[in-house]
């Protein structure tokens, strides 16, 4: 039989390094890989489907999945997640001290439908008090002016967002023209020392911990989306793709957990990443529905409330059906 060839777009990420250089393979499946920085991915794929599969902001995948006439569809494959107090970045000078002092503050992200910033406005709207319209929400390029919004957007009634096109919010920030920047890279300001602009968290490592443990919520920044006529005209795809990301994953996490192996030279690096693998319940960076509901849950929420997603989603919904159906031999 003949490999059906696809071509697939991602960032260079080590757990996927042995499907990529073809260690492991993907059952009937010749990956053409292509290595681009992930915003590059994102808009090529959004704006052309250049590519058969890539690397996707989950949060811009939520918008293009839940329309009437999608064309895509997920794999619940993680290119990155991360958790996010660690994102909000103020101005001292704005005397903001706690989450609750954001209120009736301006406050900028990179676009709107920007995952970072999602999950944070959506534990400010949900959990903190601090609602969608009662900030002043600002979106402009991290540290170069110009970045674009790549997805439509629905805003909710009573949100206010201002679109800057000519400054940072680097730039923004330092100069006091907006109070907080939640951004998934520090800015350049505070990488430089600005000595007005500082974490609103310091603590950031603490409070993602009892999150975890209180919420079960680790969020996903990027998934991996494929254009939907695939798995419609060949639904095997989808189960020998995942199949094959799963163990390229495993293989990943082996190295990370073996000092001998480990690609990083970091000490103390295996030992920390098992202590993080027993924190989360033996899996240290879990693919797949069921293992990851609590977060596909919460982003499908997010962005129904945000204006990004057009309906409030099932996690069932957006990948093909019957992926993850179990096979006992």
């Amino acid at each position: 039989m003949s490999l059906l060839p696809l071509t697939i777009a991602t960032t260079d990420y080590d757990h996927f390094r042995d499907i990529r250089v073809g260690t492991v393979k993907p059952e009937g499946i010749d990956l053409n890989w292509l290595l681009l920085g992930h915003h590059e991915c994102f808009a090529r794929f959004t704006a052309n489907r250049e590519f058969d599969l890539s690397e996707l902001s989950f949060a811009k995948f939520t918008t293009q999945v839940t329309r009437d006439d999608t064309d895509v569809v997920g794999l619940p494959v993680v290119c990155s997640r991360l958790f996010r107090f660690s994102s909000f970045y103020v101005n001292r000078n704005s005397g903001i001290e706690t989450v609750e002092d954001l209120r009736g503050k301006r406050i900028g992200s990179p676009e709107w439908a920007h995952s970072a910033a999602v999950y944070m406005r959506g534990w400010m709207h949900n959990e903190m008090g601090v609602e969608l319209k009662d900030v002043h929400w600002y979106q402009a390029g991290a540290n170069a002016p110009g970045r674009e919004e790549k997805v439509e957007l629905n805003l909710p009634d009573g949100v206010r967002l201002t679109r800057v096109k000519d400054k940072s919010l680097s730039e923004l920030l330092a100069a006091g023209d907006i109070d907080c920047a939640i951004i998934a890279r520090p800015p350049t300001c505070f990488l430089e020392g600005h000595p007005d602009v500082v974490r609103l968290f310091p603590d950031y490592v603490d409070m993602e911990k009892a999150y975890y443990e209180r919420t079960q919520v680790w969020p996903i920044m990027h998934i991996v989306a494929m254009r939907k006529k695939i798995v419609d005209e060949q639904p095997w795809v989808a189960r020998n793709l995942y199949n094959a990301f799963l163990e390229s994953k495993q293989r990943s996490v082996e190295r990370l957990l073996d000092p001998a192996v480990s690609r990083y030279p970091v000490p103390w690096l295996a030992t920390y990443a098992r202590e993080m693998r027993d924190r989360f319940g033996g899996d240290l960076f879990p693919y797949g529905i069921e293992e990851n509901r609590p977060t596909w849950e919460q982003m499908a929420l997010y962005t129904y409330q945000q204006g990004i997603a057009h309906r409030q989603f099932t996690p069932e919904e957006i990948f093909p059906a019957g992926l993850m159906t179990k096979v006992i031999i």
